[in-house]
């Protein structure tokens, strides 16, 4: 875009000769063309250069500076384009910055230049009495006033150079592009299809056999009340040994049996499985480990308390015999996790009922002791006896007493009667006072009948104790036997494992979008990286 040159106003002063009437700014009267000559070699070859600095295209405001720079150096131009050639002729860039930098002078080193149309010696310029600079009017040439096509060779220039401008930022993108798309290419789109080939045509299919199982419970219906039966079937219960089953079956001592049991580093070292998947046979077992926690996933839902697990083998028997193998040993995991507790209940119960029944067998032996030392079988039937014997004589000896006093109300009783009747009860008393001393006297056992009882009692009360102490015990023992036998903590499968009849690995599209995001990922990352410290080195 080209600006218009703007003429400036000046105001002179009435007593200037430019104050007479006459604007100096407006165009002078065309005057008549005078007759040319025949010009000379010099003169051809300046209008040749007029005419070629003509067809430069140059801008209103790079005339203006040329005429300019020819003031300052005190060149005589006849027009803006003979002020371009006599700087070019000279020697001098007209459009050079420093040259405009230079024209900033004090006024005493500027002097006018003396165009053909300077006032005549002996008369002051307008410009000294002004005391500013006052650039020259252009003298026209002849003929400069008639009509001219030489208005549209700029423009036609500025279309050609604003085509070439567009035609190189073009060039610029599209190679700015090429080289993109060639990096683009070598870093991400050909790592991606090496991918895509390898999962779609070299990787060996492998089979996921899936199982899910939840670990629960048993508890006597005696604790399903108070604070114990908020938490009963819910899987805050067996959350602690559904994680401890979880990292079993991700260690390496799972690992180290399930290779024992059946053979998992063999199976993976099989020469028929590519490269890339292959454990190597010498692997170390670092290496086998870190094989065994890619082909064997473990999860845990603490919401629901269900475990998940997917094992990952080559053929469909293979991952169906794992899966079951390792379940089988969170089983035994899960029965070992209560198996100290459920012993020391068993030996507890053993033990008091072994107590006990020892206990019993002293009571006993001192029972029967007790028997032999007393002479006496049964101390109640004995008591009993000797009661019944004195609780008899002592009735008949009432009724004796009852003739007696019978026989005595008469006036004249029979006095041999009276004897014999009085005879008779005191063998009543002789006698009743001899059991009696039998139940308290000593005997030839060592005692009395009462104390021989008393033994005997005791003895038996102690053997009817003890007989109730094992009774108790074997019903603990009993109790602890059913606890035992149930499993406290057991395993109980969702999802049964079942051999897959199709590959689930590898998924060839879903691996390769996900290795050209992670390609992209890096790419960009390194791009932004490189950027950014390309951006701080220029700074």
């Amino acid at each position: 875009m080209t600006t218009k040159p703007k003429a400036k106003k000046f105001r002179i002063r009435r007593d200037s000769p430019m104050g007479s009437g006459v604007d100096p700014l407006q165009t002078p009267p065309p005057q008549p063309t005078p007759q040319r000559q025949v010009d000379s070699p010099a003169m051809v070859a300046g209008e040749t250069d007029l005419d070629a600095i003509r067809h430069e295209g140059l801008t209103g405001r790079q005339l203006r500076m040329a005429r300019r720079v020819a003031q300052k150096q005190g060149i005589a131009a006849t027009s803006d384009f003979d002020a371009v050639r006599q700087l070019r002729q000279a020697g001098i860039d007209p459009f050079q910055r420093n040259t405009i930098l230079e024209l900033v002078a004090p006024e005493s080193t500027l002097r006018p230049a003396a165009p053909s149309s300077m006032p005549p010696q002996g008369s002051q310029a307008p410009s000294q009495k002004l005391g500013r600079i006052q650039l020259p009017q252009t003298v026209p040439e002849p003929g400069a006033n008639l009509p001219s096509t030489e208005r549209a060779v700029p423009s036609q220039q500025r279309g050609n150079e604003i085509y070439k401008i567009q035609r190189d930022i073009a060039r610029r993108r599209r190679r700015k592009l090429l080289l993109l798309f060639t990096r683009l290419g070598f870093f991400v789109f050909l790592p991606t299809l090496i991918v895509a080939y390898y999962f779609t045509f070299m990787a060996t299919p492998m089979y996921a056999t899936n199982s899910e199982f939840v670990i629960q419970q048993a508890e006597p219906a005696s604790a399903a009340g108070g604070l114990g039966g908020l938490f009963q079937g819910t899987s805050m219960a067996t959350q602690q040994d559904s994680i401890t089953v979880q990292s079993y079956l991700a260690s390496r001592a799972a690992l180290s049996r399930l290779d024992l049991d059946h053979g998992f580093r063999a199976h993976f070292s099989d020469p028929s499985i590519d490269e890339v998947q292959r454990l190597a046979p010498d692997a170390t077992n670092e290496q086998l480990f870190d094989l065994y926690k890619k082909r064997v996933k473990i999860s845990y839902d603490p919401t629901e308390g269900i475990l998940r697990m997917e094992v990952i083998a080559t053929t469909p028997e293979a991952s169906q015999l794992f899966s079951t193998a390792l379940i089988d040993y969170a089983e035994e995991q899960v029965d070992q996790l209560t198996l100290r507790l459920r012993e020391d209940q068993m030996a507890g119960a053993l033990q008091s009922y072994e107590s006990a029944e020892k206990r019993r067998a002293d009571a006993l032996a001192e029972w029967l002791k007790t028997q032999e030392e007393t002479t006496i079988l049964d101390p109640q039937a004995e008591s009993g006896a000797l009661i019944s014997q004195i609780s008899a004589l002592e009735s008949q000896r009432q009724q004796k007493q009852l003739s007696l006093s019978g026989k005595l109300s008469v006036d004249r009783p029979n006095q041999a009667q009276v004897d014999g009747l009085r005879a008779d009860i005191a063998s009543y008393d002789a006698l009743i006072e001899t059991l009696r001393g039998q139940m308290t006297s000593t005997t030839a056992g060592g005692g009395s009948v009462a104390a021989n009882n008393t033994k005997l009692r005791l003895a038996e009360e102690n053997y009817a104790f003890q007989t109730v102490l094992v009774q108790q015990a074997l019903t603990q023992l009993e109790v602890a036997q059913v606890e035992a036998n149930r499993q406290v903590r057991y395993l109980s499968i969702g999802v049964e494992p079942v051999a897959p009849d199709e590959a689930t690995y590898p998924r060839a599209f879903e691996n390769s979008i996900l290795a050209f995001l992670i390609f992209s990922g890096i790419y960009l990352m390194i791009s932004l990286t490189a950027s950014i410290l390309r951006e701080q080195v220029t700074a």
